[in-house]
């Protein structure tokens, strides 16, 4: 028996509303039952790809771009004024403005509280969509995404969008000045996701009194980057660093991740004797580091430590952080580390993902990679209680660091060891020198190390 064709209406456009349109519609030949559902979907994805065959280069005939213009508009007419809660529209073959326009505005007038574009416009030029005025005009409008060749302009149109709690915007045109406005214009706004923006000028300000989640990719370098986000609660940030960051207040954070963006020539010149450090890309970064200093939660990735051994005179006090998570790489230096836990008065839990890293004669007292009189010092006044370590592999090199925690910080209580995913754990629990070393660390020590393969 065809049980599921016996289920309501409402059931039936709520599984269909997780298909494509495409698929959706392909379910109307099934039967009788079936064939006007599609009238009543309350979410349209909308994908050429999907209904191009860009595998058999359909994509570049125009009879089939415009079949596909006529797939839209059909499904559209068919569901007339239902009512409509998502709406994603990813076309980048459609030539024709008007028709996409078209296509925005219908969704709009019927309540879409998701709306999801990528659109890129097909010309022999490099063409960005000019952003339909329309978009920031809704009152139904929760959750908007905006990304991949859209020109988001501002200057004609009246911002109202009193509900959006969610804004997305990936690799888009966006001028700095009216995108401060917009802002000021979204009173419920609680997450910003700003991916690879092309702004129209070098000095960009995200300000907003509600925003709770800011994520941020930088994919260009900026002359200044100010936040003024008092009630910012999670933010991360990655790619390029500004020259300067002016305003960052962020005085409510719980948790950041910082993973800054380093090329071969950064390293070099971050690297190199004698340089003029106020000269450099990131010789400001010390900045934000001081406009997240209260935070809680905190996670640096290795590029971020490579900054940070440039400006570690001139790091915060982190008086609120309780947990601190490190990944560590070979080619980046660990000479931040010192000055970093020496900043986190009230630190408990410290996560590192690999214990490697480039040696210099400044890597401190945290390693145990150069012999020092001051050995260990930062770690003595470290209150560590727990440490977890990832991608372990067994090394000699790796189990002497782990004696190094284990004899210096005064107030470890748990060591957590995970072997590296892509070891053979077999390999690495069958060597008993390791397993034995395990054993005597427990032996000596009054923390509990424990080693997960």
């Amino acid at each position: 028996m065809d049980r599921v064709s016996n289920l309501p209406d409402e059931v039936l456009c709520h599984i269909l509303s997780f298909l494509t349109t495409k698929e959706a519609a392909l379910t109307s030949i099934l039967a009788k039952r079936w064939r006007n559902l599609l009238a009543f979907v309350p979410s349209l994805t909308i994908d050429d790809s999907v209904f191009l065959h860009p595998e058999e280069a359909k994509q570049n005939r125009q009879d089939i771009i415009q079949s596909f213009m006529n797939f839209v508009d059909r499904v559209l007419a068919l569901q007339g004024n239902s009512p409509l809660k998502e709406f994603s529209l990813k076309s980048f073959t459609v030539d024709d403005t008007d028709r996409v326009d078209g296509w925005i505005s219908n969704v709009l007038a019927r309540g879409v509280s998701d709306l999801d574009l990528k659109i890129i416009i097909r010309s022999d030029k490099w063409n960005f969509y000019p952003m339909s005025p329309k978009c920031f005009e809704c009152s139904t409008l929760v959750e908007l995404s905006i990304g991949c060749g859209v020109d988001v302009t501002l200057a004609a149109a009246r911002i109202f969008l009193p509900m959006l709690k969610t804004l997305v915007l990936v690799w888009v045109k966006v001028c700095p000045n009216e995108f401060e406005t917009l802002l000021h214009a979204l009173p419920s706004l609680e997450k910003l996701v700003l991916l690879r923006v092309i702004w129209k000028g070098r000095d960009v300000i995200v300000s907003s009194a509600s925003v709770k989640t800011l994520i941020v990719n930088l994919g260009f370098w900026l002359n200044t980057l100010s936040f003024d986000t008092p009630s910012l609660v999670h933010f991360g940030y990655s790619g390029s660093a500004a020259w300067d960051y002016p305003v960052v207040n962020m005085g409510n954070l719980v948790d950041t991740q910082i993973d800054f963006y380093l090329s071969q020539l950064h390293i070099k010149l971050l690297g190199a004797p004698g340089n003029d450090e106020d000269a450099l890309p990131y010789s400001n970064a010390w900045k934000l580091f001081h406009g997240i200093r209260n935070v809680a939660h905190l996670s640096l990735f290795p590029d971020a430590l490579e900054v940070l051994s440039m400006c570690s005179e001139s790091l915060p006090v982190f008086n609120n952080l309780n947990s601190l998570a490190i990944r560590s790489d070979k080619d980046r230096r660990w000479q931040a580390m010192p000055a970093l836990l020496r900043n986190c008065p009230h630190l408990e839990t410290l996560v590192i993902q690999g214990l490697v890293h480039h040696v210099t004669d400044k890597c401190g007292d945290v390693c145990d990679c150069i012999s020092r009189e001051d050995k260990g010092l930062s770690l003595k006044v470290c209150p560590v209680k727990v440490m977890e370590i990832y991608g372990f592999r067994g090394t000699m090199k790796e189990m002497a660091m782990i004696k190094h925690f284990l004899d210096y910080f005064p107030c470890l209580k748990e060591m957590e060891v995970y072997a590296e995913e892509n070891n053979n754990p077999t390999q690495l629990g069958g060597n008993q020198r390791v397993l034995e070393m395990f054993k005597l660390y427990n032996n000596l020590s009054s923390c509990n190390v424990q080693l997960f393969l």
